[in-house]
């Protein structure tokens, strides 16, 4: 069973563990992990995040997303998932949550476990619906979406690449 938590100083060998285990699977995004992967620093990292809860400390170029790690029964990061709670011009085809899971915990049905646990967080916060966007190529993401209630709305091009949007309605 798995548990969305918030991270904390306490987590930070763990995400940079994490993070590296992408790396060493040649993947240089982590998806949903709100920069983790760009940021040198866990703690600059952790202060981002923290700060991004909030309205009034959101970044400005920013939107107010809440970000959890997702831990198996052992308290080990086992994924990533954040929800952004509204779209700006640039999220528009992002998205309102994106989610990765370490590449040796996969097919595990950990992804549709925790976008389900986002669908509940999303509706705490009085969000109505989700937009999902995923490339096409990325079948365990679309089944993911498909098995939490997704239906597809449109497509886009991404860096030369088709995708799609899909909507989750709460």
């Amino acid at each position: 069973m798995l548990r969305l938590i918030r991270p904390t100083s306490e987590h930070e060998t763990q995400a940079l563990d994490f993070k590296e285990e992408f790396f060493k699977n040649n993947e240089k995004i982590i998806n949903g992990s709100e920069l983790l992967d760009q940021m040198e620093n866990y703690k600059d990292w952790l202060v981002s995040v923290t700060n991004n809860i909030c309205a009034e400390t959101v970044n400005p170029d920013w939107v107010v997303t809440d970000t959890f790690f997702a831990v198996d029964e052992s308290n080990r990061i086992v994924g990533i998932i954040d929800l952004r709670h509204t779209l700006n011009d640039f999220l528009k085809d992002f998205g309102n949550c994106g989610y990765s899971v370490r590449p040796s915990d996969r097919k595990k049905g950990y992804a549709t476990d925790m976008l389900r646990q986002i669908l509940n967080v999303a509706k705490d916060c009085n969000m109505c619906e989700l937009h999902l966007s995923v490339e096409r190529d990325n079948e365990p993401s679309i089944k993911t979406i498909l098995a939490n209630g997704g239906v597809y709305e449109r497509s886009f091009v991404f860096e030369g690449e088709m995708a799609d949007i899909y909507k989750i309605a709460l």
